[in-house]
């Protein structure tokens, strides 16, 4: 990522006209986020639980879902130059708004767990093929604290690092496809007894939730961007081609080979030692950088406390997810990504283009309440009908994440219609 995107520069006001750029670097960098070891696990899933075509259909509208939503988060924050921490507060309010953060940085050490798992498996897998001693809970934690002390001495050095590393790992999911291919052939059948039974709604909402946070988050990349229309065409290199063809592609060894980790495919078809250590680089910046996306978004809404301490928390924090084994529950936490994340980014965009329609950006951000009680409303209330659709069976669209957002769509328009006629 490059540093002017990375940046928190104007974390508190729009950003001027002249330090915008093209939609394509944009869509470059968010197309990278879907080159990574949880979307090869959350494709594997998919591919077993429905079989190929399936899979890749569910992928295809999922990805379509995604892009759409990407282009109104897009587009909102291109009219306003806002980032996603001033647009969640002007729609929830200044306390409102640090509920949402809390939330969302809470989301990000998620991942740092998730990812540290990936770590210590990787070198865990590596040691064992070495004839050496393999402690994979030591290895995390090893592994956690150089990830956490690398994102508070130099975030800019890691992410550039991952503009070498995105590539490297296409490159192995691509050798891992096509030996997999050479060697067991096509399997297009689901298993019979698949790790993660779901149905083909269920596949759609994981995968909206694996993705949702860079959606709701888009804001803070893509106020960047200099017109709409380059916000949209950046959003087309990324969730409508790359997204689908990566998880498409993960289906495929996992349904000849019924394994689910990239990992032990590595070594079971013989790639060697030096890729799994490849495979731990997109483990350590993607790390660095949920780390330190979380701390900005409690520094900006704690501003008295020190980010440092907010890296160090996320850590130990990340650290005890990965250690209770949050890799074991990966697409029950996709799932409810998919019901608490899309509702917050439907609520800030209908604001856009209804109650701050004709505001002034700058103005907008002012003399904010402590509370915007329907919006915070609506939130909670459509992930409820969410957790319905979910877990009850009570579902409009048999796709709980499309439920969530509908709900929230809905019920928020009625009300700013409804305060819009009172006002009138």
């Amino acid at each position: 990522m490059s540093e002017e995107l990375s940046s928190d520069q104007y974390a508190h006001s729009p950003v001027p006209e002249h330090v915008t750029m093209p939609g394509w670097r944009v869509g470059l960098i968010v197309a990278s986020f879907s080159i990574g070891i949880p979307d090869f696990l959350n494709g594997a899933h998919n591919g077993l639980a429905l079989g190929l075509g399936k899979a890749v259909l569910a992928a295809l509208l999922a990805c379509l879902a995604l892009y759409l939503a990407s282009c109104m988060t897009a587009i909102v924050s291109v009219r306003t130059r806002l980032s996603t921490y001033l647009l969640v507060q002007r729609s929830f309010g200044r306390h409102g708004a640090a509920l949402i953060n809390s939330v969302i940085a809470l989301i990000h050490y998620c991942w740092f767990g998730v990812n540290v798992t990936f770590f210590g498996e990787a070198m865990s897998t590596a040691a064992t093929a070495n004839g050496l001693a393999s402690n994979q809970t030591a290895f995390m934690l090893v592994g956690a604290v150089l990830m956490t002390i690398s994102t508070i001495i130099g975030i800019r050095a890691l992410e550039k690092l991952a503009l070498v590393v995105v590539p490297l790992l296409a490159l192995i999911f691509s050798a891992v496809v096509f030996v997999t291919v050479q060697r067991y052939g096509i399997v297009t059948q689901p298993a019979v007894n698949p790790p993660e039974p779901m149905s083909f709604g269920i596949v759609i909402s994981a995968l909206i939730g694996a993705y949702m946070l860079a959606v709701a988050t888009m804001p803070d990349l893509t106020r960047y961007v200099r017109t709409a229309r380059g916000a949209v065409l950046g959003m087309a290199v990324s969730f409508p081609i790359v997204t689908p063809l990566v998880i498409s592609a993960a289906a495929i060894p996992a349904l000849a080979t019924g394994e689910t980790s990239l990992m032990k495919l590595v070594m079971m078809l013989g790639f060697g030692t030096p890729v799994l250590f490849l495979l731990v680089l997109p483990t350590w910046t993607l790390n660095a950088l949920n780390l330190y996306s979380a701390s900005l978004s409690l520094s900006a809404t704690f501003p008295r406390a020190p980010r440092t301490g907010f890296i160090v928390a996320g850590g130990v924090i990340g650290t005890l997810f990965a250690l209770a084994g949050i890799l074991d529950y990966f697409i029950p936490f996709l799932l409810f990504l998919g019901l608490i994340i899309p509702p917050i980014a439907a609520i800030y965009v209908i604001d856009a283009y209804a109650a701050f329609r004709n505001t002034d950006p700058a103005a907008s951000i002012t003399n904010l309440p402590t509370v915007r009680w329907p919006a915070l409303g609506t939130w909670l209330g459509s992930i409820a009908v969410a957790v319905l659709a979910a877990y009850e069976g009570l579902t409009l669209t048999t796709v709980p994440a499309l439920d969530a957002t509908l709900m929230a769509a809905a019920v928020y328009g009625l009300l700013i219609k409804l305060r819009v006629g009172r006002m009138a």
